[in-house]
């Protein structure tokens, strides 16, 4: 629960801010990113994409209507730690089973709330992301800046949060039967896919090529997760042998390495993509959506323009790449998350898809 004992997060060049602890009581070295949704904390907290990440919540009031059991979207929450500007340890809502706190308490997730939100949220923005070490506010700075210095960087993040075994997801009067490589893979994905008809096997990250075409499924989705595609290389090598055999659809992640068999690079945003609010423009139609983002990195347009991808969506604000396409292979990805939860669901990409493996039949 929320208490009175002293925290602070400490950034790596020795800028410090101090508040009070919830969650956890442990001392916690990730890098730090901000997080723009107005709702949803819940399933932000168990987005696998936020795995190892410190998230500053830039909306002021966290935890006013405690936790659901219904809304999470993964088993387990991995993110790193939460910094609110105000924690409300009293929810109202009739759904709620417990509160953030304990919540966080239970998945070994620190917090700290009562620090100015708003200074940290413009920090990241200014200098871009970096290292921090949340911890109590009585170890020196000197100390801390040290701790971050020698916290090796994780880098097996999919590994970490992806299923240790397969399992399935069926639906009644189903159609289609989809594979789901799981690199972190949100269950409103999973959900959406059910809605339309789709019985979906979900794998793990380590899965071959070979065993996801004995399953002889009529589309593959290529699901979100944590961290640099360098770090899942062998799933490129997966999606290069399964790429023109079946319908491919990348999130996120999956974005990232759909854009890499055909030989594109990813580089790393200056601050991520996180938020529910956060408008893309579809580049044939010229319409502006407002999607929910969980990123950070990006497809490299240079790279990509010596592809066989060409690009269906841009960022508004920064003109990065959002989505790509090979028509031919029947291959589409796109970089934010079209499934919501929270923020707006994109339902047109799940029924492209869905119509593609319908041509495919």
């Amino acid at each position: 629960m929320a208490s009175e004992v002293r925290k602070k997060i400490v950034f790596e060049d020795g800028s410090e801010y101090s508040g009070y602890g919830f969650g956890a009581d442990c001392e916690r070295v990730c890098e730090i990113v901000f997080n723009t949704a107005m709702a949803g904390y819940q399933e932000m907290m168990s987005d696998l994409s936020f795995t190892n990440k410190i998230v500053v919540m830039t909306y002021p009031l966290i935890g006013n209507y405690g936790v659901a059991d219904e809304d999470f979207e993964a088993k387990a929450s991995t993110l790193g730690g939460l910094v609110v500007r105000e924690y409300n340890d009293i929810p109202s809502n009739f759904r709620y089973t417990k509160t953030l706190s304990e919540e966080m308490e239970e998945n070994h997730i620190p917090g700290i709330w009562g620090v100015d939100t708003r200074e940290i949220t413009r920090k990241i923005r200014d200098n871009g992301s970096q290292r921090v070490i949340l911890t109590n506010a009585d170890v020196p700075t000197e100390k801390a800046i040290e701790i971050i210095k020698n916290t090796p960087v994780e880098t097996n993040a999919v590994e970490k949060v992806s299923c240790k075994k397969r399992w399935y997801s069926r639906t009644t009067n189903a159609k289609y039967n989809v594979v789901a490589i799981d690199c972190g893979v949100k269950l409103n994905i999973i959900r959406l896919l059910n809605a339309r008809g789709c019985n979906v096997t979900v794998v793990p990250f380590n899965t071959s090529a070979k065993e996801i075409i004995k399953m002889n499924p009529d589309g593959v989705v290529i699901s979100n997760g944590p961290g640099s595609p360098l770090d899942v290389a062998s799933i490129v090598d997966v999606v290069k042998e399964l790429k023109g055999k079946f319908p491919l659809f990348g999130i996120g992640l999956g974005n990232l390495l759909i854009g890499a068999a055909y030989g594109a690079k990813a580089e790393k945003l200056k601050f991520g993509h996180h938020g529910g609010n956060h408008p893309v423009m579809n580049v044939e139609t010229g319409k502006v959506i407002t999607v929910s983002q969980s990123e950070d990195y990006t497809l490299n347009e240079a790279s990509l323009n010596s592809t066989e991808l060409k690009i269906t969506h841009r960022d508004i604000l920064d003109k990065s790449v959002a989505g790509v396409e090979n028509e031919k292979d029947k291959v589409f990805g796109v970089q934010f998350n079209p499934e919501g939860a929270p923020g707006a669901v994109n339902e047109a990409l799940f029924d492209k898809f869905v119509t593609i493996m319908k041509e495919g039949k």
